[in-house]
């Protein structure tokens, strides 16, 4: 739902005055500190990715993050910003997930029309943002439980157990 309020709510709420550009770079500093040889990908989210390229469907990263931290998320899971057609962060867009922006933006810049666009998302406001963007969505409950993520085509534990047909519609 964007960076900027992911750092800057619980400061407000406790009456800390920030200097958000100067604190979300020392926050992303210790950030990529702390996440180095710790985060490891999704089981499966490699050999989708592959099946996808073998398919030779466009793939697209769409984070409400701001990019340092999504490019040194991908950097750490082995899977770099350049095995994507696109890459869309929480700085390209005004209006965050659940609103639609975000994907509708991906969609642009993979010249797909929504409606040929699966989303994979793990939140209940992306999978509002793409039900909101009229793309099809497998939900995975690696963050919320299935009645949490409702509105999705399918669901999975993670994209080791997605089900084949959400590449084959």
């Amino acid at each position: 739902m964007g960076e900027d309020r992911y750092i800057g709510a619980p400061a407000e709420a406790r009456g800390i005055a920030m200097d958000l550009p100067r604190d979300k770079a020392r926050l992303y500093e210790i950030y990529d500190e702390v996440i180095r040889d710790r985060l490891q990908a999704l089981p499966g989210a490699r050999e989708f990715v592959a099946e996808c390229r073998r398919r030779r469907l466009a793939i697209a990263v769409a984070s409400g993050a701001d990019r340092t931290k999504v490019v040194a998320n991908l950097r750490e899971i082995g899977m770099p910003e350049d095995m994507f057609d696109a890459v869309v962060d929480g700085t390209e867009v005004i209006h965050k997930k659940p609103a639609p922006d975000i994907f509708l933006e991906a969609a642009r810049r993979l010249a797909l029309a929504p409606g040929e666009c699966l989303v994979v998302e793990d939140a209940v406001s992306g999978v509002a943002a793409a039900r909101a963007a009229g793309m099809r969505c497998l939900a995975l409950t690696t963050t919320f439980s299935a009645e949490e993520l409702a509105g999705f085509d399918w669901i999975a534990s993670d994209l080791a157990h997605a089900p084949q047909e959400v590449l084959a519609w």
